[in-house]
Parts: structure tokens; sequence; C-alpha cells
């Protein structure tokens, strides 16, 4: 079947029903959710994010447990030569997944602030409580550093 001359692409025809809802793709993509839909904007390819990963010192270890189909798919992607290692694919996939979901943990950053102070607060009380005023107060992230090291 050839298309005729007057007929849309396949993109264009998805933007005109979108609009047709009320939902510009413009404005939209990446942006706020409506409703319970989320648009979100991806590069056709893969090659930029792979390269950073690849550029990137990756000195952080995550264990991960996944399923096995997911272990299966980045096995997949390590075959095609994508990436060099299992947790090379993984890495590029959770930097990909963060950045999707990028707009919701900024949402979030307000509250872990308070919490992060909250926790602050704590220390020093404790600290005044059992009379260790002379010891700073250590941050998690200064243990994360230490047990680095």
């Amino acid at each position: 079947m050839t298309p005729k001359k007057d007929d849309k692409g396949f993109w264009e025809t998805i933007q005109e029903k979108l609009k047709a809802e009320g939902l510009d793709m413009e404005t939209l993509c990446c942006g706020p959710a409506v409703g319970a839909l989320k648009f979100v904007c991806v590069p056709s390819s893969l090659r930029d994010s792979v390269d950073e990963t690849s550029e990137t010192a990756r000195d952080r270890v995550v264990m991960v447990r996944v399923d096995g189909e997911t272990a299966s798919t980045l096995d997949s992607w390590l075959e095609t030569g994508a990436v060099k290692s299992r947790s090379e694919a993984a890495a590029v996939f959770i930097r990909e997944g963060l950045k999707v979901r990028a707009q919701e943990l900024q949402e979030l950053q307000g509250a872990l602030s308070d919490v992060e102070a909250a926790k602050s607060r704590l220390r020093e009380k404790a600290r005044q409580v059992l009379g260790r005023d002379d010891e700073p107060a250590e941050t998690d992230e200064e243990k994360e550093d230490q047990d680095e090291s």
C-alpha cells in the first residue's frame, strides 16, 4: 500500500490528535504531567548517553538486583557491542531513567533538604544531650566518603 500524496506522516497525525484533545506536545514534552499522562521526549539514539557514560568516571558501586528479563536485556546490549559491560549498560539506562524522572525528583528536593536539615538538628541535639559539644557532628556524606576510602 503506497501512501497518498496528501497523507500526513505518523508523527504529525499523532500531534493533531493530541491537539484535538487539548494537548500541545511543544509545551508538554518533558514537562509537567497532565492528569495521569506524562509526555517524555527522548533522543532517537542512545549514542550520546553511551558516550557520556563511557567518558564519565564511574567510581561509585551500587548493588542492584534485577529480574531475569532485565538481566537478559542488559546482556543483549552487551552482545551488540554498544556497551563494554553489563555494568555500563545498567549505568546508561539508570542515567536515562533518572533523566526521564528528573522533574519528580526536583519536586521532592525541597522535602529532601528539609530531611537533611532535621537530621543535622538531631545530631546537634544528641551531641548536646550526650555532653559531646566539642565533637563535630559527622554528616552522612562524610561517613560515605570515609567508607569509600
